[in-house]
């Protein structure tokens, strides 16, 4: 049986890939198969590196591909609650769409496998999480079920209760950046009934502010596959993933209170400020200096060695940026009232 591990990436995010693998190969405590799944055809880089790495394969398999890329279509382009309000945001019809080519983990060479987003960098040995997955079908560690539900689903009480009758959903929630799971445990009879419950009417339990993350947990608490979440059963044994919290730095590994952390998610930082730091761009983020370290581990001759100040264009360009990532995030703060006004 063969562990492994998958990401999804493409050019855009080619430093943040180059930080993941070299941490990976740093931090598991053995040597761990990688398959990066395109997120688009953008790839010069990423074929390049691939070629560099003896355990790191690209996913081809586009039967897989077309398969998932075609269900997020058909679930989303049938969902007027969502179509409507991404018109209204100004995004596209099929607003993220890529992203849920993650769920072509489930399709690949792997039996046992984790998936990681591009933007995480690995911290510790991950024998524990393969071991879980021995007794579960889905594994997870992150503190997403104590975020707001309607992130997730955000449905009408009496809908929520048909198609979900768990107690306290709330705990079963989880953030789709990071999981653990097996191959084939979603036969194809298990997505045509998924589907069908979707297209019936079900797809509205889903926010849409993260289109994929809300099919992710649909599908794996609506088709009672076994799960279970780390952070939530035992909060204090691996402590800790998001770059907000404040971690000690010991030989480029972060600790939580002395315990080691699993991963670091860069979650919500954009691919852009990553890319104009390895440019020599004096931009600050979190933990800035373990990244570089993991992006320049085995080329320490390119990493800069000093960085400019960016010009004031450039300034007036992120503030822009920053202006309407803050719009974003407070539509996002603001969304159970601005849901209610769809209605």
């Amino acid at each position: 049986m063969i562990d492994g591990i998958y990401t999804l990436a493409n050019d855009v995010v080619y430093d943040q890939l180059v930080a993941l693998l070299n941490s990976i190969e740093a931090n598991a405590g053995r040597k761990i198969p990688v398959c990066i799944i395109p997120y688009n055809e953008k790839l010069d880089k990423v074929k390049a590196e691939v070629a560099t790495r003896d355990n790191v394969t690209l996913f081809e398999d586009y039967a897989s591909i077309n398969y998932w890329d075609n269900f997020a279509t058909q679930v989303w382009k049938n969902y007027p609650r969502a179509q409507k309000t991404w018109r209204q945001w100004g995004f596209s019809e099929l607003y993220e769409l890529p992203m849920h080519r993650k769920f072509c983990v489930l399709d690949g060479p792997f039996e046992k496998f984790i998936y990681f987003d591009a933007d995480t960098l690995l911290m510790g040995p991950l024998d524990y999480v393969y071991e879980k997955l021995d007794h579960y079908d889905w594994v997870t560690n992150d503190f997403q079920y104590k975020s707001n539900l309607d992130y997730i689903f955000d449905g009408s009480e009496n809908l929520m209760q048909q198609v979900f009758p768990v107690d306290n959903l709330q705990s079963h929630i989880f953030c789709a950046g990071w999981f653990a799971a097996k191959k084939n445990i979603l036969s194809p009879e298990i997505l045509a009934s998924l589907q069908e419950k979707l297209q019936s009417g079900e797809a509205d339990v889903m926010a849409f502010i993260a289109p994929d993350q809300s099919l992710f947990n649909y599908i794996v608490l609506r088709s009672g596959i076994s799960y279970y979440n780390f952070a939530y059963h035992h909060p204090d044994q691996v402590t800790g993933n998001h770059w907000s919290s404040k971690f000690d730095v010991v030989d480029n590994v972060l600790y939580d209170q002395g315990r080691r952390l699993t991963y670091l998610h860069y979650m919500s930082i954009g691919s852009s400020a990553f890319t104009k730091l390895c440019a020599s761009e004096d931009i600050n983020i979190p933990y800035r200096e373990v990244f570089l370290h993991y992006r320049y581990l085995k080329s320490p001759e390119t990493r800069p060695q000093s960085f400019k100040r960016p010009s004031l264009i450039l300034k007036l360009q992120q503030n822009t940026t920053d202006f309407f990532k803050q719009k974003i995030a407070n539509i996002k703060l603001n969304y159970r009232n601005f849901r209610d006004n769809l209605t």
